[in-house]
């Protein structure tokens, strides 16, 4: 059975090299194009299968009467899989076949929200008590929802091969930011779509209708989707761009040409200086993304006093700004620092902190508004490059999906800490039972200098090759 899985997803093989120079620049346009709206699109109906929880919780629990402790579970089991699943899944992604491992992935998500939406009458049947059905219930939905997250795991993995092997270095940071907006782009349709069927129909249909969309979608995409440029008979997209492999000799190449998947892992991923410091770095980027997506309603409402329609409002801001800082970022750095990824990552960094302080002591109530856009654009800025683009380009193509895989692991360990950590501080710093909401700030500040401390020294490690490497090249 595992043999025939693995067949079928097995990457395709090299096809004969295409001699034609117009064909070539013919299709690659095409694919590169079709390539790059299939993720995106693909991507964004994985976060309407994810981030409809949100608007089903409340419903969840008015029907099956369960605490938030025990609705956490759900977050906790998604949590755990999703980070998990990122590695493994990334290192089964660098030898698949795109084509089929992205929509698959789609499709078994879709699977796992239809039956988690079906769960409630399914055990309905088996006439339990009300007490073992709430128990059987709460734990089935968990388990289905741990699957979704594995398999919707499986989706960033195929999208970083994608983009490393259809685009090139000098392009890869604007193409990248443009695809990572997927991820607003589904949030903000899923709390619409999601939150809409949910007051109209309830929260089965919230699971039910992305589900079946996903599976639609699913289908699509293995029309529209292919593997790797030389799977089509294309040259690699450096040489088609007349542009050499970054930081790469002939000698390097042909070393790693000659070496196993294994070698590569272990040179490019396991034994990656470069890598484990981005990865580490990542764990304090999703703190204080998570940190504000979970908890930023809260502090408006606790330690601001803000109404929760109007705070409500204000997180609006944070992923639709976002958007314009994702997409500032991958331009900023090819554009104006030739690909280089360090620079950017230090200012938006900077960028983190000062709204964070300023967070803390703004009166203003509508400048909120803005201070909370502002985080949300410095923060995805990182976050789309640290543990995505830069990951990739410290390895190699031929592990981008580990290596970002990878980098993803850490991040999730990070929105466990984010969601622990704060609610923890929160507590603490506070007497006699009333929260101390500085915790949360204290928390997020010190991950943004922690972070910013490692990319420095990323950044200085850059600096010393580049000198290094014109030195020699005098």
């Amino acid at each position: 059975m595992f043999k025939k899985l693995g067949a079928f997803f097995k990457e395709p093989p090299i096809a004969e090299p295409i001699q034609d120079s117009e064909k070539v620049d013919s299709m690659y346009k095409h694919w590169r194009l079709r390539m790059f709206y299939s993720c995106f699109i693909g991507y964004t109906i994985f976060y309407l299968c994810k981030k409809n929880i949100a608007v089903a919780l409340p419903g969840i629990m008015d029907e099956f009467h369960y605490s938030a402790t025990e609705l956490g579970l759900l977050g906790s089991s998604l949590y755990l899989t999703y980070g998990i699943g990122k590695f493994v899944n990334g290192v089964l992604a660098d030898g698949s076949d795109v084509r089929k491992f992205f929509p698959t992935a789609l499709l078994m998500t879709a699977i796992a929200n239809i039956l988690f939406a079906l769960a409630p009458s399914a055990i309905g049947v088996l006439g339990l008590s009300p007490k073992m059905f709430a128990v059987v219930l709460l734990w089935t939905l968990a388990f289905l929802w741990g699957v979704s997250g594995w398999f919707q795991s499986a989706g960033f993995p195929a999208v970083a091969k994608s983009l490393t092997y259809w685009y090139s270095n000098s392009e890869r940071g604007t193409k990248w930011a443009a695809w990572s907006c997927s991820h607003q782009t589904g949030t903000f349709l899923s709390f619409i779509i999601a939150g809409y069927i949910a007051a109209h129909f309830g929260w089965r249909a919230a699971f039910l209708v992305p589900g079946i969309l996903a599976a639609v979608t699913a289908l699509w995409l293995f029309e529209r989707l292919r593997d790797r440029p030389q799977s089509l008979g294309l040259p690699d997209v450096e040489v088609y761009r007349n542009e050499p492999v970054k930081q790469q000799s002939a000698e390097d190449k042909k070393e790693e040409d000659e070496m196993s998947y294994v070698q590569i892992f272990k040179k490019y991923v396991l034994c990656n200086k470069t890598l484990w410091l981005l990865a580490i770095a990542y764990v304090f980027v999703y703190i204080i993304r998570f940190g504000a997506e979970d908890w930023m309603i809260m502090y408006l409402k606790n330690a601001k006093g803000i109404g929760l329609e109007k705070a409500t409002g204000m997180i609006a801001s944070l992923p639709l700004v976002g958007i314009c800082g994702t997409m500032c970022a991958g331009v900023i750095s090819d554009k104006m620092f030739k690909g280089k990824r360090a620079p950017v990552n230090l200012i938006y960094l900077v960028g983190v902190i000062i709204a964070i302080i300023a967070l803390k002591f703004n009166t203003i109530t509508n400048l909120n508004y803005v201070i909370i856009g502002l985080l949300g654009a410095f923060t995805y800025g990182p976050q789309m490059m640290i543990g995505g683009l830069c990951a990739v380009e410290s390895s190699s193509k031929k592990v981008a999906s580990a290596a970002s895989g990878f980098t993803g692991t850490f991040g999730y360990v990070g929105a466990f800490l984010s969601a622990t950590g704060t609610g923890f501080l929160v507590d603490k710093l506070g007497k006699n039972g009333v929260q101390n909401w500085d915790g949360a700030i204290y928390f997020w500040l010190a991950s943004g200098i922690i972070c910013l401390i490692i990319c420095s020294i990323l950044a200085i490690d850059e600096y010393k090759k580049d000198a290094k490497k014109v030195k020699e090249q005098a």
